[in-house]
């Protein structure tokens, strides 16, 4: 069985991804329907208090930040990471309708990382190894209102595990290692200070990424 990339798949986006995204919904588009909300994810929890996304030992996420190119982007970046720590946490926890991720994303990115998990769900698998996340970038998106954040991936160190029989499948790196994210992130409507992904793209076979 071929091992499950997180994700693999590019999706398709306009070009600044600041005005419309995916399923062609208008950037101020506020859902809230099934995985594409983050309404029942509040639900239960207190203003301010923010969901477990912790990882087990054998599931790192590397993360080499840097700066934003404004330092009113760092809650952003910061939350941008969140979302995709949350996404491997829905994985880890088998549960595409898993909290964390409906608390840090909304409308296509929500949806994206429900159809993420549930494709690992469904084959039985969960990530181990180390999976890395560098060069970051940072601009102003939707009238000021939104920041874009970008960065890149190498899964190579990454694999996935069956949960049925403990067999880890692993891979040799290769250009399919490399991926380019370019994700929307805008202030969590009722909660100052936390942002949440509204648009993400996944560009896979990224040359630019590789090293």
């Amino acid at each position: 069985m071929p091992r499950p990339r997180l994700p693999l798949v590019a999706l398709t986006v306009t070009a600044a991804l600041a005005l419309t995204g995916c399923g062609g919904e208008q950037a101020g588009s506020d859902a809230s329907e099934g995985a594409g909300g983050s309404a029942s994810a509040e639900a239960g929890q207190q203003a301010g208090e923010r969901p477990d996304i912790s990882m087990p030992e054998d599931a790192v996420l590397e993360v080499d930040k840097g700066r934003p190119s404004e330092p009113a982007h760092q809650p952003a970046l910061d939350d941008a990471f969140r979302y995709i720590q949350a996404m491997r946490h829905g994985i880890v926890a088998q549960d595409p309708d898993d909290a964390a991720y409906r608390y840090y994303s909304t409308a296509g990115a929500a949806r994206y990382a429900h159809d993420q998990i549930e494709q690992w769900v469904k084959g039985g698998w969960t990530p181990t190894g180390k999976d890395r996340y560098y060069d970051t970038e940072t601009a102003s998106a939707g009238s000021g209102k939104g920041v874009l954040v970008t960065f890149c991936r190498d899964q190579s160190q990454t694999f996935s595990r069956s949960l049925e029989t403990d067999e880890v499948h692993r891979t040799e790196k290769s250009l399919k290692s490399f991926q380019k994210y370019s994700v929307l992130m805008r202030e969590k409507k009722g909660e100052p200070g936390v942002w949440e992904a509204g648009r993400i793209e996944v560009q896979g076979e990224a040359k630019e990424c590789r090293r």
